[in-house]
């Protein structure tokens, strides 16, 4: 049985009430989540979100008022711009669609991945715990065909911004960003680069530290984005 601190705390945001429902009953059957809140609406979701620090929000994409999409990038602005606000909660963004502009718009804003609606109740509570140790709940082949599947304006000026951010690493972080572009874990990152699983970590943070960035998915895009091509 897990104790209060192994539990993961969660949000449910929807703005259907048989869905908030019946994914809350869904988590109950997991002993270590426990979902703390639910939100009928974006603005409701930040609110109780900053109320009771979930480990994890679950948000539903669409939602009148203030959506989802609004939701999760204003959770991480704020964590972002005041530094007296603790990290954001990890966000998997809930969508009947599995290519759409607004799931992207979603991941670049740092929620931790997406899952559609009819996903089985034991991928969604797997998804859940990979998201609380900070994991991607989609692997960057899952984000590439969904970026490839959406087509986005002004991709030559992203792919520019985005070599731009990269030149901010040293050299031996831009190769690790790179392989992280590639679905590569530390394990095989600290392999094929020879070098200690530690390092590999240290880089990792020290990238998402000079990008601004939240987690490993933000970086796969901005690999993506740059258009680059690890050598070998």
């Amino acid at each position: 049985m897990a104790t209060v601190a192994d539990v993961i705390t969660v949000l449910v945001a929807d703005d259907d009430p048989v869905v908030r429902f019946g994914l809350t009953m869904m988590l109950r059957g997991a002993s270590d989540l426990r979902v703390v809140a639910e939100a009928g609406d974006g603005a409701e979701a930040v609110a109780l979100a900053l109320e009771h620090r979930p480990d994890v929000v679950l948000m539903d994409i669409r939602m009148p008022g203030t959506d989802g999409l609004t939701a999760t990038e204003t959770l991480h602005r704020r964590a972002r711009t005041d530094g007296r606000e603790p990290s954001p909660p990890h966000v998997i963004v809930l969508t009947t669609f599995d290519a759409d502009a607004h799931v992207l718009r979603a991941l670049r804003a740092g929620a931790a991945g997406f899952l559609l609606k009819d996903t089985p109740p034991d991928e969604l509570v797997d998804a859940i715990r990979l998201a609380a140790r900070g994991r991607p709940v989609l692997s960057p082949e899952v984000t590439r065909r969904l970026i490839d599947r959406v087509t986005e304006p002004g991709q030559d000026t992203r792919r520019a911004a985005a070599r731009r951010r990269l030149d901010l690493l040293a050299d031996r972080e831009r190769a690790v960003a790179l392989a992280v572009g590639t679905g590569a874990s530390n394990a095989e990152i600290a392999a094929s680069h020879h070098i200690s699983l530690g390092t590999v970590k240290t880089h990792v943070s020290a990238i998402l530290t000079k990008l601004d960035l939240t987690n490993r998915v933000q970086v796969a895009l901005l690999v993506h984005d740059a258009d680059l091509h690890q050598p070998g």
